[in-house]
Order: structure tokens, then sequence, then C-alpha cells
């Protein structure tokens, strides 16, 4: 008997929802907005996990991504580099910062997917 798996993300797909988990929530400011994206991006049960707290579901990661953005007013997230895909996990590496200006803080997110959305993410904050 063979063994069954999964089967991958198209890496299209993966890559967009990357995309929108930086731009269109953690970078949006307009609470509608950021709503109607999450709900299209995330599994119903995501689980965000960063060194500060690990938060569950569409509305507690709405509060995360409202508080951050509320602390650094001016602040724009901005890709840092490529996308990267394995099978049902994404990467991407960003920056936060005024915008023009170098980054205040850097970061990557791995971000697992389930069924066409994220359902999980790891957000790791870099040093230096």
């Amino acid at each position: 008997m063979t063994e069954q798996h999964a089967q991958p993300e198209p890496i299209e797909q993966i890559e967009s929802l990357m995309k929108a988990n930086l731009h269109e929530v953690f970078g949006q400011r307009d609470p509608a907005l950021r709503r109607a994206a999450i709900e299209r991006t995330y599994t119903e049960d995501v689980v965000f996990l960063d060194p500060d707290e690990v938060v569950e579901g569409w509305d507690a990661l709405d509060a995360k991504a409202g508080a951050l953005l509320e602390g650094a007013p001016g602040f724009v997230f901005s890709e840092a580099g490529s996308i990267y895909v394995n099978h049902d996990m994404g990467y991407l590496a960003w920056n936060l910062g005024p915008e023009g200006q170098p980054p205040v803080v850097r970061g990557v997110d791995s971000c697992f997917v389930r069924d066409g959305r994220i359902a999980k993410v790891y957000t790791l904050l870099l040093k230096g």
C-alpha cells in the first residue's frame, strides 16, 4: 500500500497569501479592509506566534495587527527579498519603518497553508 501525501499548495497561491499577510493585514490601517483580508487569507482557527505572544483566531489576529499599526504611526511594511515556498510553507523577510527610511525592525514570517489559507504564522524578529 502506498503512503498518501497531501497535495502541495500551488506556489503562486502561497506567494499571494504571503503578500496578503504582510500588506493587506499587517500593513492595512483601515479596519474594515483589514478584516476582509483576514477572512480571505487565514483559516478561522489561525494561530499567530511571535516572540511576545501566541494569538488564535480571526478576532485575536485582527486585534494584534491593529495594535501593532497603532503603535507605529507612519511606519510601513516592505518585502526584504523573495518569497520562498516549500510544499505548504511560505517564507518572507520584511522590513518595518518610516517610508523611504532605513527599517527600524526587520523580521521574517513563515506561514503554513491548509486548504488554500494560512493556518499558522511564525514571526521572528531579526537583530542587527
